[in-house]
């Protein structure tokens, strides 16, 4: 059951049976293997999964790697670019695109491999074609133009900040940080976060909160954006309100133990799987610009259950609490997003 208020957790005030940085890394590692076990090399794509899961799956690899400082799917990484860069990884969703982009600017910073910049900065180009006036600015979920929604926006924050982070080009550099500062001026003022905190899906035709789900994915995306974004202005304020929705989704997403659930739990069909390994590898990143005890706590006590509740050849279920029937490429991806942003609060 899902606590209904609060932001402290039973269970996360201590830290005591979490495990280790290298127990962890030992998990994940375990983890990656059996993952790989359903990469398809003439595609450059997981099976049993989709297309916007794959750019999840290449960003968990990238910090996988750094993590570990590994080299072991370095070529897989470089293989899924090869496979799939002549369409400039560019489709009709605009969220689609920004988890690609994001994929490939960690993947720059990670190797330095200028290609993958100059194609998270193509895909950012086309994101700015979402932008309009309707409902006072913000990119459309999709290019048919007929819904405004949280996720787009957030991944638009996050890009224009990340490729901002990686410019070396002043006036490139001020271009996206200009981009990022208007996102998050309308984002902030749009009515998508909600009295509690947390934030809906997206906005109705009136453009009012729509009040649909609080998605898991929606309360993390943001965090990761306004720490880089905060990080790039030495704006402390931002880092302020993601602490705050950080807080509010940790203390109303989580059950009594302090493990995170999706509302739609077990039965979150092909895209849900993947929500809360987005909200821990975000998490993660904040934590990692301004720790807090609560937040350190609460990824470790989630990526240690994941790797006790693991399968026998360590795959990991849309459940984290528990054993889980729903396993896929996925679910699996989205596990090991936060057993490596736990590692990463232990560094």
């Amino acid at each position: 059951m899902l606590r209904t208020g609060g932001v402290f957790l039973v269970g996360l005030a201590s830290g005591a049976m979490l495990c280790a940085q290298p127990q962890l890394l030992s998990c994940a590692t375990q983890g990656v293997a059996s993952l790989q076990e359903w990469y398809a090399e003439d595609t450059g794509l997981w099976q049993t999964t989709n297309w916007w899961n794959a750019a999840n799956a290449t960003t968990m690899l990238v910090r996988y790697e750094r993590l570990a400082s590994s080299d072991e799917v370095k070529a897989a990484i470089e293989n899924t670019f090869v496979k799939n860069s002549a369409k400039k990884f560019l489709n009709q969703y605009y969220d689609d695109e920004g988890w690609w982009a994001l994929a490939w600017a960690d993947a720059y910073e990670w190797s330095h491999d200028a290609r993958y910049l100059t194609m998270a900065e193509e895909i950012f180009a086309d994101m700015q074609l979402g932008w309009d006036d309707t409902c006072g600015g913000g990119i459309w979920w999709r290019k048919d133009r007929r819904y405004k929604n949280a996720i787009a926006n957030e991944l638009f924050l996050s890009v224009a900040a990340r490729l901002a982070a990686l410019e070396s080009d002043t006036q490139r550099k001020d271009g996206y940080l200009d981009w990022a500062k208007r996102e998050w001026k309308w984002f902030a003022a749009s009515g998508m976060i909600n009295e509690q905190g947390l934030i809906n899906d997206g906005l109705a035709a009136s453009c009012q909160n729509n009040g649909r789900n609080t998605w898991t994915y929606n309360q993390g995306v943001v965090l990761g954006g306004l720490t880089v974004l905060s990080r790039q202005t030495g704006d402390s304020a931002l880092i302020d309100r993601a602490q705050s929705i950080a807080r509010a989704a940790i203390g109303r997403l989580a059950d009594q133990d302090g493990i995170l659930h999706e509302s739609c739990e077990p039965n979150c069909g092909a895209d849900g799987v993947q929500f809360k390994g987005i909200f821990a590898r975000n998490l993660g990143v904040l934590n990692a610009a301004a720790p807090l005890p609560l937040f350190g706590n609460f990824l470790r006590a989630n990526a240690e259950r994941i790797c006790q509740v693991q399968t026998g050849d360590h795959r990991f279920g849309v459940v984290w609490s528990h054993a889980s029937d729903v396993i896929n490429a996925a679910t699996q991806v989205s596990a090991l997003d936060a057993i490596l942003a736990a590692a990463g609060a232990q560094r």
